[in-house]
Parts: C-alpha cells; structure tokens; sequence
C-alpha cells in the first residue's frame, strides 16, 4: 500500500525556518518526481517546488526562489522541503506528492505567525 506521510510542520515566526519531510513506502520512489505542494485557507492548492527522481534538477514558484530548497534521499524513501526566511503568507497545508500526482500525503501545518 502506498503511503506519503509528511512531518515536520508548526507554529514559527516570520524569519525562521522549518524543514518538512516527506516518507514514503509502498512504490518505488527512487523512480519519480517529487513535488511540493500548498494551500492556503481559502485559496487553491499551488506547486510550491519539484525535483527529479534522481534529485538532479530543481524548480521553484518564483514566491520561494532562493528561500526553499527541495532535496530527497532515495536511499531512504524521503523527500524535505527546507524552508528559510518564512513569511506570514507561507502559511498553509504543506503536502508532498509523488508519481505526477497519483500519490499524495495528508499535508503538515506550516504557520508563520509571531
């Protein structure tokens, strides 16, 4: 069974930095993509970052360019988010997905709120 268990979400002033990961089992994830997504209360979801399977390239939603770094380790079945320089409008359900979309987490709270 497929699972993408996501942690590492909470409460952090604005400036301060989180990293969120992302598990997963079931599939082989050292064979796909890997993306970032985000929702806000009220909003729809948007692509926050996405790498490669084999993590070689890299791209952001020009919102996060030079404050978000995606990275995954295959060896483990895991993927992260650092998040830097957090903003009050970062805040949302963070949730990773894999597979173009088949797969998807149950998403992490991220509030950036001092």
């Amino acid at each position: 069974q497929v699972h993408l268990v996501e942690s590492g979400g909470g409460l952090v002033q604005p400036g301060g930095s989180l990293t969120l990961s992302c598990a997963a089992s079931g599939f082989t994830f050292s064979s796909y993509g890997m993306n970032w997504y985000r929702q806000a209360p009220g909003k729809e979801r948007e692509l926050v970052a996405t790498i490669t399977a084999a993590g070689t390239r890299t791209n952001y939603r020009d919102s996060v360019k030079g404050r978000f770094t995606i990275s995954r380790d295959n060896a483990k079945n895991t993927g992260y988010l650092q998040m830097n320089s957090l903003k009050p409008e970062d805040t949302a359900v963070y949730f990773c997905s894999a597979r173009s979309g088949s797969y998807w987490g149950q998403g992490t709270q991220v509030t950036v709120s001092s």
